[in-house]
């Protein structure tokens, strides 16, 4: 995949050589996103439980074609798919294979559940990128939070998480200067839980996906935090309009251009 990635990549300038360890995460991600069973780009459908929706034969909430119709039901927490008489558990954010290429995914708080179905990857096409930028790798402190509490919102997966603002960093770039906020995205007792900026600026709809794009912030230590723009990733409603967007967080439109981390390329419907 290598090989095949680099072909792809946008021209870097010279000596804006892509470290090691950044370049083999850009690896793994482009393995991931043009192979697996559960990239954006093998996926059939999203839609919420509710009531009750249904998979399988048309017509059903998300055809699956040659699967048997069955119906998605939610009761006290719990997922089930009922099929030609046989009730199965769908456990959360496990993938439950259906049979050849067809796999379910379910998320969501207990009562908001979601299921994502998928099948064959179609039509996969790796990430490009900005060449490397050193003077968008940025180290910053946390600044405190405006708003206390857990609160939903959309993840990078366009999947409803739980969320708390963590606060937010205060960021000179080369053109300009800039205050983001931050959400902890994930349970509020899970201390693993990412730190992510879900940010916009003028490269959108301008080389980079209209909606924004995330950067996770990695601990330093010290209380000091990386912000690597050259880590910025899509949302998945980038690669497949199934999944649904995030909106953008206050105050989080940079006045200036970002030109680092992953570019943006018209997803086929």
């Amino acid at each position: 995949m290598r090989p095949l990635l680099a072909a792809l990549l946008l021209a870097a300038p010279l000596g804006a050589q892509v470290p090691a360890d950044l370049q083999r995460e850009r690896d793994e991600f482009a393995r991931w996103l043009t192979t697996d069973p559960t990239s954006p780009y093998a996926a059939l459908g999203l839609h919420p439980v509710g009531s009750g929706m249904s998979i399988g034969a048309e017509p059903s909430d998300i055809p699956m074609p040659g699967v048997a119709r069955g119906i998605i039901t939610e009761e006290r927490g719990v997922v089930a798919l009922t099929s030609a008489g046989t009730r199965r558990v769908l456990p959360r954010e496990r993938v439950v294979p259906l049979g050849g290429a067809y796999r379910l995914l379910v998320s969501g708080a207990p009562g908001r559940a979601v299921v994502v179905a998928f099948g064959a990857v179609r039509r996969p096409k790796p990430p490009l990128y900005y060449g490397h930028e050193s003077g968008l790798r940025l180290s910053a402190t946390l600044e405190p939070p405006e708003r206390r509490g857990s609160f939903r919102t959309l993840g990078l997966d366009g999947a409803e998480t739980a969320a708390t603002e963590a606060g937010f960093v205060t960021l000179t770039l080369p053109t300009a200067r800039t205050r983001l906020r931050v959400y902890r995205v994930g349970a509020v007792e899970d201390e693993e839980a990412p730190l992510l900026i879900f940010f916009r600026d003028s490269t959108n709809a301008r080389g980079t996906y209209p909606a924004g794009r995330f950067v996770e912030l990695i601990p330093e230590g010290g209380g000091r935090y990386l912000v690597d723009f050259n880590r910025a990733r899509n949302p998945y409603c980038a690669y497949s309009t199934i999944f649904p967007c995030p909106a953008p967080w206050p105050g989080n439109a940079v006045a200036a251009a970002i030109p680092a981390g992953e570019r943006y390329q018209a997803a086929t419907p």
